[in-house]
């Protein structure tokens, strides 16, 4: 009798056990009652009516990330290239996660590298790389709309590696070294053009101002000059002036004569002194003549001058 109390209550505490079950945060338990879909437990603490109700499934509802594994890819140029990626995929409906397929991870695979494909076969191998947003944002959507009933949100996409044949990357090697080469052979003829401009552009400057010093310097040579000439005759002009004053004082002409006098005898005194030949006046032995000759024209040029 009290083996048989101790059974009871032993399965009575297994029926219990069986009646609870705890769902961890973050996860969802989907429940069968006799073979069919009964409901989805909540995380917590929960209760079912054992050896009626099983849990059939068991899903995580965190972002999960699933490897696309490497697989070779022709580009629009048919060229062959290898290229593996990651999708980041969450469970949102655990129920159809359970019951719209058998495995969303090896569909979503699959979806992924198929949609990866027509999407690499749409561009050139040259642009591969930078279309590589788009082409991430191309499989986000098409592997979404595809998902809606699997219960499964793809979150994003995104491509690890893309590695073309040895054979392609010698030749993209080579290309660019030759760009380099062409862009350092463009750059240098820019910098000797630009070099060539800028000493014309300084050889002209340079004549202009010459030329511009030049007519500077005859400007102030022909203002000098006629500043010089215009003193000139200003001073002659005054001399005159005092001469023609002096006549008229006493005794003035009295002086001129003796000053054309001394004048003339210095002028011949000269004169010897340069030349062994010299051809005299008629008249040159009369001095006063000649005196009275000049001073008869310094008399008929002083009323004039006087007026």
């Amino acid at each position: 009798m009290n083996i048989f109390a101790i059974a009871l209550v032993v399965l009575v505490i297994l029926v219990i056990l069986r009646c609870i079950k705890v769902v961890p945060q973050q996860n969802a338990y989907v429940i069968e009652r006799l073979g069919k879909f009964h409901e989805v437990l909540q995380p917590g603490f929960n209760i079912i009516i054992p050896f009626f109700d099983k849990v059939a499934y068991k899903h995580s509802l965190k972002e999960a990330a699933i490897d696309i594994p490497e697989q070779v890819c022709i580009t629009k140029d048919n060229v062959q290239v290898a290229v593996d990626g990651v999708v980041f995929v969450q469970v949102v409906d655990p129920a159809k996660a359970s019951y719209g397929i058998s495995n969303y991870k090896f569909a979503v695979i699959q979806l992924a590298q198929t949609t990866m494909r027509s999407e690499i076969g749409k561009i050139d191998l040259d642009k591969t790389f930078e279309e590589r947003t788009n082409v991430n944002r191309a499989i986000v959507s098409a592997i979404d709309e595809a998902s809606i009933g699997w219960g499964v949100k793809i979150l994003r996409y995104e491509i690890k590696n893309i590695t073309p044949p040895k054979t392609v990357l010698n030749a993209m090697e080579k290309q660019m070294q030759a760009e380099r080469e062409k862009r350092a052979v463009i750059l240098t003829s820019e910098g000797e053009k630009q070099s060539a401009i800028n000493q014309a552009e300084g050889q002209k400057e340079k004549v202009v101002l010459e030329s511009e010093a030049i007519r500077q310097r005859q400007i102030n040579e022909a203002e000098g000059q006629a500043e010089a000439i215009r003193a000139v005759a200003s001073a002659t002009a005054e001399g005159i002036r005092e001469v023609a004053a002096a006549l008229q004082e006493k005794g003035g002409l009295e002086a001129v004569q003796l000053r054309v006098a001394e004048q003339l005898v210095e002028q011949y005194g000269k004169l010897a002194k340069t030349t062994n030949t010299m051809i005299m006046p008629a008249n040159f032995a009369d001095m006063g003549a000649m005196i009275t000759a000049a001073m008869s024209v310094v008399k008929q040029q002083t009323p004039s001058n006087g007026k």
